[in-house]
């Protein structure tokens, strides 16, 4: 049974334009992805809110998992603020397999964003959840938290957001998605 380690953002302190927080939707998205793997085959492990990001990481080396996915938001920089949308997939720039990883985020993304041109797969050496992982792993910024209209679509799209990064995480290790019984 593949086992996926989910790191939903710790981030308290970035604040939704609409209200809310970073780490409370990327909770939400991580509740409503859970019955999707799990009706999939896929075990899951979870890192907890009042954990740092050294403890997250450190307990998904400690646990044999296969994949390592981290799901946040985004935010522009200051002279940007607001201005910014899209998703971005980030995986470490030498792991074929977090490309990998990537590029099926960016495939079913783009099957429900409302800017399909916007979603891209982004190599990086910078992210240390991504660079301090012992397995492949993907970072995923669902939309910018910044941009009103972004952030309207992530708190109204929850479940739609889980289903297509669960269905990214069924074709990564190939088996079939399934959607959980009532």
């Amino acid at each position: 049974m593949p086992k996926v380690y989910l790191s939903p953002s710790l981030q308290e302190y970035n604040t939704y334009v609409n209200g809310g927080t970073e780490e409370e939707f990327a909770n939400l998205i991580a509740d409503a992805m859970e019955p999707y793997l799990m009706a999939s085959g896929i075990s899951v492990g979870r890192n907890s809110p009042e954990m740092s990001l050294g403890e997250a990481i450190a307990q998904s080396n400690a646990g044999d998992y296969d994949l390592h996915f981290a799901i946040h938001s985004n935010a522009a920089p200051p002279a940007l603020a607001g201005q910014l949308q899209g998703t971005d997939a980030y995986y470490f720039y030498n792991s074929p397999y977090g490309e990998e990883a990537a590029n099926f985020v960016v495939d079913n993304m783009k099957q429900i964003v409302p800017k399909p041109n916007k979603v891209e797969a982004v190599p990086t050496a910078t992210l240390r959840e991504l660079r301090r992982t012992n397995v492949p792993a993907v970072l995923v910024e669902v939309g910018y938290h910044d941009n009103k209209e972004e952030a309207d679509w992530i708190k109204e799209n929850i479940n739609e957001i889980a289903k297509a990064l669960a269905k990214s995480i069924t074709d990564y290790f190939g088996v079939p998605f399934q959607t959980p019984k009532e």
